[in-house]
């Protein structure tokens, strides 16, 4: 389950915002915030996930490495955000062109790169 290895395609209906937030709160200590205008998600108060103001995108903290992943496999969902918060990894998701597997292995890949280590560490078997 803990596995980035790389989005998973499967046919499935368009993810909802509901959906994606149901699937970045079942992370350990993840838990719903606000910061300008529009939800966000947390471990240990640092953002690993968000959903833009009319809830129609998500936005994740990969690393560019992933970002270049996910984007190279399902392009219509994955987009790098523009600027340098792109080029750094931040990557917008089109939820309606999104399915619950490929979301889900980025919201994972986002949490493992906020959470502090040692709490990696002890969901790394989940």
């Amino acid at each position: 389950m803990w596995t980035t290895a790389g989005p998973v395609s499967l046919e499935s209906s368009i993810m909802t915002a509901d959906e994606f937030r149901d699937l970045a709160l079942s992370l350990p200590e993840a838990v719903e915030s606000s910061h300008m205008g529009h939800a966000d998600f947390r471990v240990r108060g640092k953002i690993f996930a968000t959903l833009g103001p009319e809830e129609d995108w998500g936005g994740l903290k990969l690393t560019p490495d992933e970002q270049c992943t996910f984007v190279r496999s399902e392009p219509k969902v994955f987009q790098p955000f523009n600027g340098a918060w792109g080029r750094r990894g931040a990557t917008r998701v089109e939820l309606a062109a999104a399915d619950e597997a490929s979301v889900r292995q980025a919201l994972i890949a986002a949490w493992r790169n906020t959470a502090p280590k040692r709490l990696v560490r002890e969901h790394e078997d989940e």
